[in-house]
């Protein structure tokens, strides 16, 4: 079974070239601690108006015996805690080794599918455009409204703003098959924060179109990235492993110098610094994974679509 970046570049293809539409696959990753919420995402996957090929349903250290069998759905218990892009790579790994899936979206388990054609619009996305990697849903809480963080580009006053950009929302989005395979998986030693940042700057470099579409909604609660106590030391190592992953050298001190002020200015707890100087100190001692820098061309794509990789 494939490894986070161990898919060969010769098994890609287009989904176009062998199926009049793309089939979906459906991953949603939970550690067993909401199981109203699961429930209810799960009964809005089953309501779409184009059925799911495969839905793969991981618990991330929890036996998943209180989930409801159902026709298409493969659940996968898991003796320990992965983490969140761990337990979606055994889901990945799972629809790609079956090879009857050509997009695979992504759920958190705490989510809810609140229009019945979402997966039908996903659909018409990759059938009218080969070159689209990923599509980022838009997060939205039970009022309608999307955090700012939550809308992936600079400039983000309007949520409804949609097109290519160069990063995408964890909690809802579609992964092109072919890309994956092209790619690699999930960075599941990051357990944590920036392992989108990482697939996402693999996609571009790989000339993977991202998309938000504004349109296709996942109903969330509005939450913070702190309220996980391992957030500041996660975040800073993580940032550290992405830019000695993926950054060409020049732009490794720039990138982290300016997310060092940015965090200097926005944290006002003693002990939030205290972890993520202790975060930022392991991602520089410790191994990050294989280094396989952008390009230069990927650098100044990025910085045509907004958004260049130090902001």
């Amino acid at each position: 079974m494939p490894g986070p970046d161990s898919i060969d570049d010769t098994t890609a293809g287009i989904w176009s070239a062998t199926v009049s539409s793309p089939r979906i696959g459906v991953v949603i990753v939970t550690m067993g601690n909401r199981p109203r919420e699961l429930d209810a995402l799960l009964a809005s996957v089953a309501k779409q108006d184009t059925p799911a090929t495969s839905v793969v349903l991981v618990g991330n250290a929890t036996p998943l015996t209180d989930v409801a069998d159902a026709p298409n759905l493969t659940k996968i218990p898991l003796p320990e805690n992965l983490g969140c892009p761990g337990g979606r790579n055994v889901g990945l790994d799972h629809l790609l080794d079956s090879g009857d899936t050509d997009v695979i979206i992504e759920l958190d388990d705490d989510g809810l599918l609140i229009a019945a054609d979402v997966f039908r619009t996903v659909q018409d996305l990759y059938r009218a455009d080969p070159s689209l990697g990923i599509v980022s849903f838009r997060i939205a809480d039970e009022h309608g409204e999307t955090q700012r963080r939550h809308i992936p580009r600079l400039r983000a006053t309007d949520p409804m703003m949609g097109g290519p950009v160069t990063a995408f929302l964890g909690g809802g989005h579609a992964l092109s098959a072919a890309m994956l395979r092209q790619t690699g998986l999930w960075p599941a030693s990051f357990f944590f924060g920036h392992e989108e940042s990482d697939l996402a700057w693999r996609a571009i470099d790989h000339g993977w179109t991202i998309l938000y579409e504004p349109q296709l909604v996942l109903q969330h609660p509005k939450t913070s990235p702190a309220r996980h106590a391992t957030h500041y030391r996660y975040t800073a190592r993580n940032r550290v492993w992405l830019a000695r992953r993926r950054l060409p050298l020049p732009l490794i001190p720039i990138y982290l110098g300016i997310w060092a002020v940015l965090t200097l200015l926005r944290t006002h707890s003693a002990a939030n610094l205290k972890a993520w100087a202790a975060g930022f100190a392991e991602g520089m001692r410790t191994p990050a994974g294989e280094r396989s820098p952008m390009r230069w061309s990927t650098v100044w794509r990025m910085t045509r679509l907004g958004r260049p990789p130090i902001i």
